[in-house]
């Protein structure tokens, strides 16, 4: 049997195998062998006889019951294991409830506090304590000896237990909440990411469309021209979308083309001059590569306030500023168009500000007072 298959036994068996072991340990220590030196307890106390028998019995099938329903039934389970500690103690007329006798319970407790509310794992431990504590109380109202400290180690052995399940259930907790943190922010970028991808294809599709419907009787080789670029922004697109689609069917695969950065700025303004709006772009400051995150969201946040500038503002250009620091990337960009008016409800702005939170950058967005609006971010830089 490998460690997949033992894996897969139930949760009882284990409880039932442990039980079985420490009985049968519990059994050889109390058969005095021949030529052994007496114990130093008194005379018939954790020794078998042949009345012991419907004990040692009852005590299987109690046992052997609650591993059946351990899986199903946690706490009645329980209440079956803590019975057989019983049973196994009154058969071999312990003093106290030993840890061997107690141990199939200890794992059952154990496990209850791992994989069950932490209403039931406080019903489980109560349970065995009381039954602990009850044990102790019963044999002193009838006049027979108790085994304070081993019942006090015992007690305790079954807080540790339950301290322990309840450990490895909030570590299984915080797990699966990181997980599904991971899960919405990957989401998240996801979407951002068509957006950002989309949006700007789909506003110069759009406003060369309109160029097109308004010359083509008049200006056919204008016409011409405004189709090609339609055509040449829906295929980036549709690749650009193909890229992400394969990317989120094949998680480990690498993209056949790399995501775009800032070097690809000068493309997407020859492809915002095609829908009439020029752009400036000026760089600054040092040309180190940049992180791939942090190149990534510069030219998303380039890319969507160009895009804004195209489908609002009106202007007939805009002015791209890049300076890289020693410690950030400054962004900028202006235009001289309606100062934000139509700018709407969309997802634009609030997605570059997304993006910038996540990098724990500054952004800032607004009309000009000079006329035009302005969009800024600084992105912090990690020395490599």
């Amino acid at each position: 049997m490998n460690a997949s298959s033992l894996r897969r036994l139930p949760p009882g068996t284990w409880t039932a195998l442990a039980w079985s072991a420490a009985m049968a340990y519990e059994t050889a220590i109390s058969v005095r062998l021949p030529g052994e030196v007496p114990r130093f307890r008194p005379e018939g106390l954790g020794h078998l006889s042949s009345g012991d028998a419907p004990f040692v019995v009852a005590a299987t099938v109690l046992v052997l019951g609650g591993a059946l329903l351990l899986g199903r039934r946690p706490l009645p389970a329980l209440a079956l294991f803590l019975a057989g500690s019983v049973f196994t103690a009154m058969a071999l007329n312990s003093t106290e409830i030993t840890f061997p006798q107690f141990l199939a319970a200890g794992i059952a407790l154990g496990r209850i506090a791992a994989t069950r509310s932490r209403r039931t794992s406080i019903i489980a431990v109560a349970m065995a304590l009381a039954v602990l504590v009850g044990h102790s109380a019963i044999r002193l109202m009838l006049g027979f000896p108790i085994g304070t400290s081993t019942q006090s180690s015992v007690a305790l052995s079954a807080v540790i237990a339950w301290l322990a399940g309840g450990w490895i259930r909030q570590s299984r907790d915080h797990a699966r909440m990181a997980h599904v943190q991971a899960v919405t922010a990957e989401r998240l970028r996801i979407a951002r990411e068509l957006h950002d991808s989309v949006a700007h294809s789909i506003g110069v599709i759009a406003i060369q469309a309109g160029a097109a419907k308004m010359v083509i009787d008049t200006r056919p080789a204008a016409a011409r021209e405004a189709l090609g670029t339609i055509e040449h922004a829906s295929r980036e697109t549709l690749a650009g979308l193909r890229r992400m689609l394969g990317a989120l069917r094949q998680a480990d695969t690498v993209p056949d083309s790399p995501a775009p950065g800032l070097a690809d700025l000068e493309r997407l303004a020859v492809t915002t001059e095609a829908a009439g709006v020029r752009v400036d772009v000026r760089r600054r400051g040092r040309r180190d590569p940049l992180p791939a995150e942090i190149d990534l969201s510069a030219f998303r946040i380039v890319q969507e306030a160009v895009t804004n500038v195209v489908r609002h503002a009106g202007a007939r250009s805009c002015r791209v500023s890049i300076e890289q620091r020693d410690d950030e990337l400054a962004i900028e960009v202006v235009d001289s168009g309606r100062g934000g008016t139509g700018l709407g409800g969309g997802h634009g702005i609030v997605g570059m500000r997304e993006r910038v939170g996540l990098l724990h950058g500054d952004f800032t967005a607004g009309p000009r007072p000079e006329g035009g609006f302005r969009v800024a971010a600084r992105l912090p830089v990690r020395s490599r």
